[in-house]
């Protein structure tokens, strides 16, 4: 009997059968878009997004769930679960975990523990189901706790843009900065570092040749184990299929989906992003 909680935010854009089958909490994060609060997942979808951001002058504003926001989350768990493990986009880019500590550490009705996963997206997705089927499988707090962050703590994130200036105005560039200068004439490969933040790894003069260090980076760093593996990709699903295709054959993929970015970290890598978050079995 399953008697552990998961929540998580929206910017790990679960598909909705996952969701469902794993019975997996979702806080949304926000849009903020010329005077209007758009819930990420409730209220806009990727295609309408992705459609506006390409014509309009003014970026979206992002927030994280707000305290109240998470004290009632937790506190509608707490009348199903004894426990709440509760992974969340990296606190290296957004204070959507600093928020969720707040209210753990003063919740009285159940035991909460917040997991860090220093990365978002199918990164993200991949801590979340891990901990959701340790949770259903019956397993205590602490085990599902465990589960959640050593899968975290394996967690590869790399990913290239089309333009780093979506991240520039958005102030999550990071380590990437060093490539404005020449922004228009390169694809940097970023990643996801130690910290949780972005940060540059190498740049590449074509997406082709991008998208195929990308594959090379996963074979490298599996080294021949299997992997578990998710696809990213902002509104480009031909695009993330055939790299998905390619991945195939170069890597043991024990487990691999592909996740299309959530409005919210839409707004900051832009249009044409592609990806993937993986970790050795």
């Amino acid at each position: 009997m399953q008697t552990i909680g998961i929540l998580t935010d929206s910017t790990a854009y679960l598909s909705p059968q996952m969701v469902e089958r794993y019975a997996i909490h979702v806080l949304p994060l926000n849009l903020h878009w010329n005077g209007k609060v758009y819930r990420v997942g409730v209220d806009i979808r990727p295609e309408e997004f992705y459609r506006r951001l390409s014509r309009e002058k003014n970026l979206p504003t992002t927030s994280q769930p707000s305290i109240q926001e998470f004290a009632r989350a937790f506190g509608v768990m707490a009348e199903r679960y004894k426990g709440i493990v509760a992974p969340l986009i990296s606190s290296g880019i957004s204070g959507t975990v600093d928020n969720a500590l707040n209210v753990a550490r003063e919740f009285k009705s159940v035991p909460i523990e917040i997991v860090d996963t220093r990365t978002t997206s199918a990164g993200q997705a991949l801590v979340v189901l891990e901990a959701a089927r340790a949770a259903a499988q019956g397993r205590t707090l602490q085990e599902v706790h465990k589960v959640a962050e050593q899968v975290a703590a394996k967690i590869h994130t790399y990913f290239v843009v089309d333009t780093l200036e979506y991240l520039h105005r958005g102030g999550r560039i990071g380590g990437a900065s060093r490539y404005l200068g020449t922004a228009l004439k390169i694809k940097p490969v970023l990643y996801f570092n130690a910290q949780g933040k972005i940060d540059s790894l190498e740049r590449v003069r074509t997406k082709k040749k991008a998208l195929q260090q990308l594959i090379s980076l996963v074979a490298e760093k599996s080294a021949g184990k299997p992997i578990k593996a998710g696809v990213i990709h902002t509104n480009t699903p031909d695009i993330a299929f055939t790299f998905r295709e390619q991945l195939a054959k170069r890597v043991d993929c024990q487990e691999c989906f592909t996740v299309e970015l959530s409005p919210v970290i839409g707004t900051h890598v832009g249009p044409g992003t592609i990806g993937i978050a993986f970790y050795s079995l």
